[in-house]
């Protein structure tokens, strides 16, 4: 199977090590994945924010660097949800049917990474040692668009040495919602606060999610706060092992 990784242009830019520990877990299962250096931005912020004319160059980018692999990974489930939900019916109110099929194809190859462990390569145990308290945030595109479900609760459970615990209403938003935290900034203040307080109430040193960008913000929130509770990415949980855990 020829696979490729899709870092996202968050975790490319700010947080490399999500995507080198996403490869790391990737090939312990024997799986080497390409990073195609053309690729860039899934053009995710520029629809959410009213633009969607501008987004369409970076779907047919996407389609072009993407479409020869047989897999696609990424740690986003932000981004996939993108990928499937947005970026074919971009190409279809664009009037270019053939880049929609071409991009409708390319989606139903591409997985957030739990899927892709779990119902692809269909593994549970990767083999991880991570020896802290853990509380896990599904977030709200893994959790309403792609519906992920238990699959990182069940790759999480099988983590050697792992103390997973129950995050009180996991479900709530955190805040984030990319633009969102910046147009609306009291409203989004006031949700991460209620995520802060959840986290808190489960003593947990790490909280972990499949999106960089709401741990960016959720680790924002708990570090000027000094909890010493940090903010661990789903990928660098699962690549952590006895002789270097994460």
């Amino acid at each position: 199977m020829k696979v490729a990784l899709f870092a996202t242009c968050l975790v490319d830019a700010l947080f490399p090590d999500v995507a080198k520990a996403t490869v790391t877990v990737l090939r312990r299962l024997g799986h080497d994945p390409e990073f195609p250096l053309q690729q860039s931005c899934c053009g995710q912020m520029h629809v959410n924010t009213g633009y969607p004319r501008e987004a369409l160059p970076l779907v047919r980018d996407h389609v072009d660097t993407f479409e020869p692999f047989d897999a696609v990974v990424a740690p986003s489930g932000s981004c996939v949800g993108s990928i499937r939900h947005q970026h074919a019916e971009l190409a279809e109110q664009a009037g270019d049917h053939a880049l929609a099929e071409r991009a409708r194809a390319v989606a139903a190859r591409t997985y957030e990474l739990s899927e892709f462990l779990v119902d692809v390569l269909g593994v549970v145990d990767v083999g991880a040692y991570f020896p802290h308290r853990v509380t896990y945030h599904p977030t709200c595109h893994s959790l309403r668009l792609l519906r992920v479900g238990e699959r990182p609760y069940r790759l999480l459970r099988a983590v050697r040495g792992i103390d997973l615990v129950e995050l009180p209403r996991a479900e709530e938003c955190c805040g984030f919602g990319g633009t969102f935290a910046v147009k609306n900034g009291e409203v989004s203040t006031a949700m991460l606060a209620d995520k802060m307080r959840a986290v808190g109430d489960t003593g947990a040193s790490v909280c972990t999610a499949g999106d960089a960008s709401c741990l960016m913000h959720i680790g924002g929130g708990l570090a000027r706060l000094r909890t010493g509770t940090r903010t661990v990415h789903l990928a660098e949980i699962l690549a952590g092992t006895m002789d270097s855990p994460a």
